[in-house]
């Protein structure tokens, strides 16, 4: 076993002890030696864990604000943590790990300086926002990528309102302050497959979570800024057990729950040209249902835009 996994699953045991966990109880079950528990424990007290040793084990005292560690403990999932400081983009770093055979990866860094958008657009990632890439591999057709941008969407949007905050989704993958157009969040997925499966999928999430909003792009707002809790380290915890835990054929019914973009008027920029109308409905794997004046369209791709009541 890899110090990388022997460190996650002493941070588990610790994690869900009730009180002190002895050395060789945990050395036991970690099937390593005392010296390794030892070593680890160490390596968690520079890490800036508080891990109070005694008579009868180990127990965590305090933990780290954000970091590697830090998110993998208490984290129910699988995923390997990798934590940056600065990165020019997660998602970036997730593909080069996809390229080496990783999977099950969560990509973290506390700036990004080259972070991205849909469309090619630039992502203002400020230390203090919450940047992750989460690679998996899914079993899924190619065609089904697009539900797991709606499941990061959904996950982002009650992050926030846990946080405090009462955010809500704009089709297909914006986060926003309820009652504006204030952007909190947006997420990118990127993917490579063949004919019948995907070979890997990267969601990426940006968050603007604890960032002085007078410093992000006009039009973007911050949890700090709407009056939310800016604990990071959950938020991004809880983005990750919520993508994780949303089965496909739940994303749709969450995603129209926290949705603003049903029933209003839009025009939406297509590859195909513009479709404008009344938004109704949005179809798996994420598509979004026009009710125009020649009747229904179906959107797969696109730029929404909110238009005024008339």
């Amino acid at each position: 076993m890899s110090e990388r996994d022997t460190r996650r699953r002493l941070l588990d045991e610790l994690a869900a002890a009730e009180g002190p966990v002895s050395g060789p109880v945990l050395a036991d079950r970690l099937d390593v030696s005392r010296a390794a528990v030892w070593k680890q424990i160490e390596a968690l007290r520079e890490a800036g864990f508080e891990v109070a040793s005694g008579a009868d084990g180990y127990a965590v005292r305090s933990i780290p604000d954000y970091g590697a560690d830090a998110i993998a403990y208490g984290l129910d999932t699988p995923y390997a943590v990798e934590f940056h400081d600065r990165l020019p983009s997660t998602n970036d770093r997730a593909r080069e790990l996809a390229a080496e055979g990783a999977s099950d990866r969560l990509v973290v860094a506390d700036e990004q300086t080259g972070g991205r958008g849909r469309l090619d657009r630039s992502w203002d990632s400020p230390p203090g926002g919450v940047y992750a890439s989460l690679l998996r591999r899914p079993d899924r057709p190619p065609a089904h990528a697009p539900v797991f941008t709606l499941a990061a969407a959904v996950a982002v949007t009650r992050a926030c309102r846990e946080a405090g905050v009462d955010a809500v989704i704009k089709w297909p993958n914006d986060v926003l302050v309820a009652g504006s157009e204030r952007k909190l969040a947006g997420v990118l997925t990127e993917m490579e497959g063949e004919a019948d499966r995907i070979s890997w999928l990267i969601v990426g999430i940006g968050a603007n979570v604890d960032v002085d909003g007078a410093t992000l792009p006009t039009g973007a707002t911050s949890v700090r800024a709407a009056g939310g809790d800016v604990d990071r380290r959950r938020f991004c915890q809880r983005v990750v057990e919520t993508v994780h835990g949303l089965a496909p054929d739940a994303v749709l019914p969450a995603w129209r729950e926290n949705a603003v973009t049903l029933g209003r008027l839009v025009r939406v920029e297509t590859p195909g040209g513009t479709v404008e109308g009344e938004a109704v409905d949005v179809e798996f794997p994420g598509a979004l249902v026009v009710r125009t004046d020649d009747g229904d369209r179906v959107v797969h791709a696109g730029d929404c835009e909110h238009l005024r009541p008339a």
